[in-house]
């Protein structure tokens, strides 16, 4: 399974981007993330072409969670896009990156009063409002400051994607947004409508990660728009955003056969447009939030293998293969948060003839185990493993486990690798770290 620009160079190395991985290993140090630029560019595109080509008002917002660093705010502000962030971390990094703020919109379920008053006071382009708390919050802010704070209303529609659980977030039961069904969502939009300062623009939803079929957005889409009409009907404004939010699966294994960005369009516009008419409501902004269809593909972890075990058990085939590499859970803890699944090969000699069914684990004090049973040719400390699609929630949930130092990340286009994130180093570990004086002099007192 290849992806985007990787293909298999001459000497039976792994390639991406026109850059051989052995020489990146080489020259960079593993572990290390090497983002394919190229392909990144594609997805950001075809999301605008797709659903700009199919309906009149589109507002395609990158959603940075997925993986958020200076440079990745440049290339999509390059190509267009809009940027959606969800802490005032996030929001702090694409203001290093002079990222046009008219094109941010602010998410969480939880934001503080000084992220709130960050985002008025750089005016951001939408913030998108999970509480009703958080309403009052805003309300507060905006007599305290002057300021006008552009909202959506973030809304449940009640939809189960069919995803794992713990990706799941359009449900009823969810700590996220305003319920619709049971009368919240539209509450909070009367309550917006009536606050001095606060400028109702839309409604949003966000159904779930990981999707790997369409019906869900069809019934999200019909559930918001007769929401829409609900608005109308009981305080005659019209909702001028509809947001939909992202989800939409990537391969991580070959059996992985997700949507196209195309098809993801095409049935999204044709419910959402039947549904507008249905109702003979004016056709608001359509608004999605990709982030893992957009990066993740677009992203190969390198690792460096180390011991290769065998031990020996009593159950069939009698014998586990354990491969030993120089990361594991800190800088990918998806497999141990819900039981994410990955493919990998051996970068630096991809072809041969000698298949092996081996775990890959991660060098933590955990049961540290990155992939479970996967076939690769047969491994020899030394190796170059590469673990394919770790673009989306790899390095934005890196931690320093066992006190190992993040990665670093590389972006290849052309034949040329460019350091977009250092690697830390021991010293980096340490930095915050404080030892208070009566400790320094060795007493207690």
């Amino acid at each position: 399974m290849l992806l985007g620009t990787q293909r298999i160079n001459e000497l039976g190395h792994l390639e991406i981007g026109g850059c051989d991985t052995v020489e990146l290993a080489e020259r960079f140090g593993t572990p290390l993330y090497v983002m394919d630029e190229e392909e990144i560019r594609s997805k950001c595109r075809a999301f605008v072409q797709s659903f700009s080509s199919r309906y009149p008002k589109v507002q395609i917002c990158y959603a940075g969670k997925a993986f958020i660093t200076t440079a990745m705010c440049k290339i999509v502000e390059q190509e267009g896009l809009g940027l959606d962030v969800a802490s005032g971390g996030e929001l702090y990094t694409a203001l290093k990156a002079n990222f046009p703020t008219e094109r941010i919109v602010f998410h969480g379920n939880y934001k503080s009063n000084e992220e709130l008053r960050m985002a008025l006071h750089h005016n951001v382009g939408l913030i998108v409002v999970d509480s009703f708390w958080e309403l009052e919050c805003l309300g507060a802010l905006v007599r305290e400051t002057g300021k006008e704070a552009r909202i959506l209303i973030r809304c449940t529609p009640g939809i189960d994607p069919h995803t794992h659980k713990r990706i799941k977030t359009g449900q009823e039961d969810s700590k996220f947004g305003l319920g619709v069904k049971n009368g919240q969502a539209l509450e909070a939009v009367k309550i917006a409508l009536g606050t001095p300062g606060i400028v109702f623009k839309g409604i949003h939803c966000h159904i779930g990660s990981q999707l790997l079929h369409l019906h869900s957005y069809q019934e999200a889409v019909k559930v918001m728009v007769d929401f829409m009409a609900r608005i109308r009907e009981e305080t005659g404004a019209n909702v001028e955003i509809l947001n939909i939010g992202g989800g939409l699966g990537i391969r991580y294994l070959p059996e992985h056969k997700p949507p196209s960005i195309e098809e993801m369009a095409e049935h999204i516009v044709e419910t959402l447009l039947h549904r507008l008419n249905k109702h003979r409501l004016d056709f608001p902004t359509l608004g999605l939030e990709p982030g893992r269809s957009i990066i993740g593909e677009a992203g190969t972890t390198l690792y460096r293998v180390g011991p290769v075990k065998d031990v020996y058990i009593k159950k069939a085939p009698g014998r586990r293969t354990y491969v030993a590499i120089d990361g594991g859970m800190s800088d990918n803890p998806r497999p141990q948060l819900y039981d994410a699944r990955y493919t990998c090969m051996l970068a630096n000699r991809v072809n041969g003839t000698e298949p092996q069914i081996v775990t890959i684990a991660g060098k933590h004090c955990e049961t540290d185990i990155l992939i479970p049973d996967t076939e690769i040719l047969r491994p020899v400390p030394g190796d170059l493993l590469a673990v394919l699609s770790t673009g989306a929630y790899n390095h934005s949930m890196a931690s320093n486990y066992n006190r190992l130092p993040r990665p670093a990340v590389v972006l290849v286009r052309n034949g040329q690798a460019e350091l977009i994130v250092e690697r830390e180093t021991y010293e980096d570990l340490v930095r915050q770290d404080r030892i208070p004086e009566r400790l320094a002099n060795g007493g207690n007192e």
